[in-house]
């Protein structure tokens, strides 16, 4: 089994501790989202995984081994993690193919990537003239061109436009169909519910979460129901009067906390109201995630006071 393995790993800079005696194992068939606010320690984590650090104590490995010991290495681990790695004076297609005859890759590989990338049209351009966008598909294609059973990417929809977030989105799912083991840091909450299973979340150095995606969710963002009746007023004072919390959120409808639709369902029916709306409201990524690591941020911004008004 081709895994990422991380065992009490902890790298320290001076007295700074980046990585706080981490573990948790990503393993293959899923994609795992890697999450955390700025400064967790997700591309210190990444880079001590990939052999560019070294830790201060504890072990990353990769398929039990680590990864400066993994001969061709581009044929086990295909990472991206600076889309501005490539040499600007190079062609896409030169930069792929010195990828390739380091690695004993195949030619024809490097023109199947260009394709799969949509940059095939663009190969014979330095890649200085490209976009953010260009040079992500670029990092991706380089990524994929050893054809890895492990997958590592640090925010690859950064710079896409969104037929390029869709193309991706899709990229990662089929990678894990197949059995790879795939890694994804991402600052984009929504982007991330749309392809992780399961969830790796650090705060300061620390984990704070290692489990499926819905799981993470569910634990931490109460159900809520959305119902909107002919006459707000009596369906508010039935909620009340069965003992649920709601708020009136407008026009008849309101919002029940701690709630099932079936339960709201059945008391509605048995009271013979009309009901004009009746819809689950469930919790995001996003708001599990706020919840959780609402005191790890490093970094937090202070709202401005308000400018007083002009006469």
């Amino acid at each position: 089994m081709t895994s990422i393995d991380v065992q009490d790993l902890t790298k320290e800079y001076g007295s700074k501790r980046a990585v706080d005696q981490l573990t948790f194992q990503v393993l293959p068939g899923r994609v795992t989202g890697f999450l955390g606010p700025n400064g967790a320690g997700k591309s210190t984590t990444m880079r001590l995984v990939l052999g560019l650090d070294r830790p201060t104590s504890g072990t990353a490995t990769i398929g039990g081994r680590p990864y400066v010991t993994l001969p061709e290495p581009l044929r086990h681990v295909g990472a991206l993690l600076d889309a501005q790695a490539a040499h600007g004076s190079r062609t896409a297609r030169d930069h792929l193919r010195v990828l390739a005859a380091s690695n004993r890759v195949p030619e024809r590989r490097v023109d199947e990537l260009l394709e799969e990338t949509g940059l095939a049209s663009v190969a014979r351009r330095r890649v200085k003239t490209y976009s953010l966008g260009m040079r992500q598909r670029l990092g991706i294609a380089a990524a994929l061109l050893g054809d890895p059973p492990v997958v590592m990417l640090d925010e690859p929809s950064n710079g896409l436009d969104p037929e390029g977030i869709i193309w991706i989105r899709e990229v990662l799912r089929r990678l894990a169909r197949q059995g790879r083991t795939v890694l994804v840091s991402s600052h984009l909450m929504n982007e991330t519910a749309s392809f992780a299973d399961h969830l790796v979340v650090l705060g300061r150095g620390r984990l704070l979460a290692d489990t499926p995606m819905r799981e993470f969710i569910h634990a931490r963002v109460q159900p809520r129901v959305r119902v909107r009746s002919t006459d707000g007023v009596v369906l508010g004072a039935l909620l009340a009067q069965h003992g649920h919390e709601a708020v009136e959120d407008g026009d008849g409808r309101w919002i029940v906390h701690h709630a099932r639709v079936e339960d709201i369902g059945h008391l509605v029916s048995g009271a013979a109201l009309p009901v004009l709306e009746l819809a689950a409201e469930e919790g995001t990524l996003e708001q599990a995630y706020l919840d959780l690591t609402a005191s790890e941020a490093e970094f937090t911004a202070t709202p401005s006071p308000a400018q007083p008004q002009e006469a």
